[in-house]
């Protein structure tokens, strides 16, 4: 019996330090995702494939403002072809919430998308809330398997 109490009382005092070990792989998890989510968006950006076919995950979903969706050949085939076009996207709040001892996270944010003036002359912005998941490949890192996003009301002056 004392035994037992001995162990019980180990495993008590253990579970804070698990705990926050744990929470200390989110917390590094989380800053390394934005970090990387920043980084995502200027190579959209740039046309940087070489990022782009990194980052996102061969089973990437993404589905944009409008709701047509595409999957990781397609989107970015879709900047190559001039159909997803940046000019600058600002990031205005990003928010990262990492699990699993740092290996999923989920990201919310609000992004500004300027894009190439529309015909009449008149600039092309849009103001985006978005949901980015991310999981850690053990080979390649982190990787956006899902994005969705909405495009937000223009604010009036």
């Amino acid at each position: 019996m004392k035994k037992l109490n001995f162990l019980l009382a180990l495993l008590f005092l253990a579970l804070p330090a698990l705990t926050f070990a744990q929470n200390q792989k989110n917390v590094a998890a989380a800053k390394e995702v934005e970090a990387l989510e920043r980084q995502r968006f200027e190579a959209q950006v740039k046309k940087d494939y070489t990022v782009l076919e990194k980052v996102f995950a061969d089973d990437l979903v993404y589905t944009h403002s409008n709701g047509k969706q595409n999957n990781k050949t397609e989107y970015i085939q879709s900047i190559r072809d001039g159909k997803s076009v940046y000019d600058k996207i600002d990031v205005e709040a990003v928010n990262v919430r990492a699990y699993n001892d740092g290996k999923a996270a989920v990201v919310n944010g609000t992004i500004t998308i300027y894009q190439p003036n529309k015909p009449d002359g008149t600039p092309n912005v849009a103001h985006i809330k978005y949901v980015v998941v991310q999981v850690k490949d053990p080979k390649k890192g982190w990787q956006v398997v899902l994005w969705q996003s909405q495009k937000q009301p223009e604010v009036k002056s």
